[in-house]
């Protein structure tokens, strides 16, 4: 009943935006230019030149109810999602999202619509079916019966600039408490991966 978020994948880091950048110079890479990556990726920063911040790339799975995975499509330059699909499946596992500061009495409630509008769900489509429809038609269709707090699972990836967009709109303390949450456990998963290549990056976006 909690939204999750997995790292599946990354590429590039720091030494790649620098790179980027000093393509328009030299790309070749010394001891003195390697201890300058960070300054130079903080003026890049600062001076809004974000271009080779799309070099990188961060690839994650994530669980998440609809309301939260409509907030992800509405970034969609320089980010790629797909996801579950009810119209070509029909949804077996019947997650739903319950909100952790609701109170008890409105997370059963809210458990209890759910559950209700699951069965109706399936329920719908078999009778559709039986009734004559194509199967396809009755699962697109009967997905009406689906809340908001249905969750689905969607791939999802950014590359540096559309993530540090993406942090900057849903990481903040007025964003959606679901999506500041995601977008939360992405940051400290990048910041955790080993060897912590997106460090300066980090630091100059002030992440």
């Amino acid at each position: 009943m909690k939204n999750e978020v997995e790292l599946i994948g990354h590429y590039g880091g720091d030494k790649a935006h620098a790179l980027s950048a000093w393509t328009s110079t030299s790309r070749e890479l010394n001891e003195d230019k390697e201890k300058r990556i960070g300054r130079l990726l903080n003026m890049l920063a600062e001076a809004g030149h974000h271009t080779p911040f799309e070099k990188s790339s961060l690839h994650f799975l994530v669980t998440t109810d609809i309301a939260s995975h409509i907030h992800i499509l509405k970034h969609r330059v320089g980010v790629s999602v797909n996801a579950e699909s009810a119209r070509y499946k029909e949804l077996k596992e019947d997650n739903y999202y319950i909100p952790q500061d609701w109170n008890a009495k409105w997370k059963k409630k809210l458990k209890s619509l759910n559950e209700c509008a699951n069965n109706f769900y399936h329920e719908c489509i078999e009778d559709l079916v039986n009734d004559g429809m194509d199967r396809k038609r009755a699962k697109e269709s009967a997905r009406f019966f689906k809340p908001y707090a249905s969750q689905i699972t969607a791939d999802v990836m950014f590359n540096w600039r559309s993530f540090a967009h993406f942090l900057n709109l849903r990481n903040k303390p007025d964003a959606q408490l679901e999506i500041r949450e995601i977008a939360a456990t992405m940051l400290g998963q990048v910041k955790n991966i080993e060897g912590n290549p997106f460090k300066l990056t980090l630091e100059a976006f002030d992440l």
